[in-house]
């Protein structure tokens, strides 16, 4: 607060005080401040990097082009001081923390010293040094270009992270955009014009600032370890979890009842956490569930933060209609206009396999469909069954054929010596028919991409009865085929579910195109507020939370 009433005084300061009369002589000061910036700009070494007040300016590619655009005028510093612009955009820095980001890594230290300095000149009687007032200027402009890219596109590349995003990221041409905003004098406005406009960005931005605020209070208690407790319950462990829970929001702490006794309110409390966090919702307090209680708020801050940045790695738009396959929720939905028409289980990548995060557009579909078995996946998971029995190919319907050519002859498995076989020089193709044992099951839905991943049926039902489910080759089994078919042909007057069906039961794989292709985004969520409100939390079966986190808390690069 005492910060920016400084600054608002500082601007009445210049504004009625400002240079003493010798820097107001027939040279302008801002053709000084001007000349200066031009010479500090073309002394600058190649490849460009501009140094000012020890600190590099990430925007050295782009800053000449602003300022030779402007002829090389300040654009902070007027001739009555900084503009009032300035002051909103240190305001805005100092809230970075709000999007999960840092004030300091947008030369906030530095730009409060010079105006510190500058304004004991003023309220000395001192001259102002035209190469201060370019630092100034500089600094300004590199951190409204720098903290406007974080917002736009992200504070990390996830391609310099490793961390599986194949998605095309939003564009904006912040130069003009700079350019703009100080002309019509909406620097706040153009910043928020660039960070993402998603209900679910702002739902955990809010999230973040509720949590920050457990943080400040202490976090909340751990409960200690023991016995599994449950209903029916009582004692000091139970006034522990009580504790947790209201501090978490899970419990209200005027909710009536015994501290120590467990009774069905603390068991209701319980299992909305344990929804909340991707665990089985019995009420009962196990190792998992006391596991995750235990994780420190700290952590869900950092969370938080990282999955706040993945949303300004995503576009603006998710479109209307779209599928949405959330990878560490392992759940698939089916959304309309923000509402969400239609939700299922998913089975995806195991950690050794796993899938990867894009966007495609779902075109058609198959009934009963073969699958051509990828090589990896034959030579690492299918040949030692075939070595182990010989028989294994034709129970489970797998032809062998002699390569990937279209036109490869089919072999007899038993004119293949497999003890002969390795993964080194296993090049045959692999293909399952149409079946009850298809891996692909019955329907599998088509978005081409080059990862070769796709939504499919499974004949391993029981799959979708775990909690966690990563089990798949990178492909996305869902839990229900049929239903997901009637909606995307819901358009087609020739489809309807007891067509599907029968086309099913024909055994024949048939091709279907998609009447309105829909959208598909694949995504890695460990944390999102649902529209509820509500919070959840997923573990990270990837293990890409880390990186993200530790790139997030990269001081910016030294000259």
């Amino acid at each position: 607060m005492y910060r920016v009433i400084g600054l608002l005084t500082l601007a009445f300061a210049w504004g009625t005080l400002f240079f003493p009369l010798e820097s107001l002589q027939a040279t302008r000061l801002s053709d000084r401040v001007g000349e200066t910036l031009r010479k500090r700009i073309a002394i600058s070494p190649e490849p460009l990097k501009i140094v000012c007040r020890a600190e590099l300016l990430c925007g050295s590619a782009v800053l000449p082009r602003f300022y030779k655009h402007r002829a090389f005028q300040p654009a902070w510093i007027t001739e009555h001081g900084p503009q009032p612009q300035a002051t909103i955009l240190i305001n805005a820095i100092h809230e970075a923390n709000r999007e999960g980001l840092r004030p300091q890594d947008y030369h906030l230290a530095a730009i409060e010293a010079l105006l510190e300095q500058t304004r004991h000149s003023v309220v000395t009687g001192r001259s102002v040094e035209p190469d201060k007032l370019v630092d100034l200027d500089l600094l300004l402009t590199d951190a409204f270009l720098l903290y406007g890219s974080h917002l736009l596109t992200g504070h990390v590349d996830p391609e310099t992270i490793q961390a599986e995003w194949f998605i095309k990221r939003r564009e904006a041409d912040l130069v003009e955009l700079l350019e703009s905003a100080l002309q019509e004098n909406r620097i706040a406005v153009a910043l928020e014009d660039v960070r993402p406009q998603s209900p679910g960005y702002a739902r955990l931005k809010q999230v973040l600032l509720d949590y920050q605020d457990i943080m400040k209070r202490g976090g909340w208690p751990r409960v200690p370890s023991g016995p599994i407790i449950q209903k029916g319950f009582s004692g000091v462990n139970v006034a522990a979890l009580r504790s947790r829970l209201i501090a978490s929001l899970d419990l209200d702490e005027s909710a009536e009842g015994d501290h120590y006794v467990f009774d069905e309110v603390l068991e209701r409390a319980v299992q909305r956490f344990q929804k909340r966090h991707g665990l089985k919702a019995d009420g009962i307090v196990g190792p998992a569930t006391l596991a995750v209680l235990n994780v420190p708020v700290e952590d869900r801050v950092r969370q938080i933060k990282v999955n706040m940045e993945r949303w300004r790695w995503l576009p603006r738009d998710f479109g209307g209609r779209y599928i949405l396959v959330n990878i560490a929720d392992f759940e698939c939905e089916v959304i309309e206009e923000d509402q969400i028409a239609m939700t299922m289980r998913a089975v995806v990548g195991t950690r050794y396999r796993r899938t990867p995060v894009f966007t495609g557009r779902m075109t058609y579909m198959k009934f009963n469909p073969y699958w051509n078995i990828p090589p990896g996946i034959a030579r690492e998971d299918i040949l030692p069954f075939i070595r182990e029995d010989p028989q294994y190919l034709v129970k489970e319907k797998i032809r062998i054929f002699q390569g990937w050519d279209a036109n490869a002859p089919e072999l007899d498995p038993e004119s293949i010596d497999w003890s002969q076989i390795t993964e080194k020089n296993f090049t045959f193709k692999l293909r399952q028919d149409p079946g009850p044992s298809n891996s692909l099951g019955r329907a599998k839905f088509m978005f081409p991409n080059k990862f070769d991943v796709y939504l499919h049926d499974t004949p391993g039902r029981w799959l979708f009865n775990e909690t966690k489910r990563s089990f798949s080759s990178g492909c996305i089994r869902i839990e229900k085929p049929i239903e997901l078919a009637e909606y995307l042909l819901g358009g087609d007057v020739e489809w309807n579910r007891d067509k599907i069906l029968a086309a099913i039961n024909s055994s024949k794989t048939q091709i279907v195109w998609i009447p309105k292709p829909i959208a598909i985004h694949i995504l890695y969520w460990t944390a999102w507020v649902d529209g509820d409100g509500t919070i959840h939390f997923r573990d990270d079966i990837y293990e890409r939370d880390s990186p993200v986190d530790e790139a997030l808390n990269v001081r910016p690069p030294r000259p």
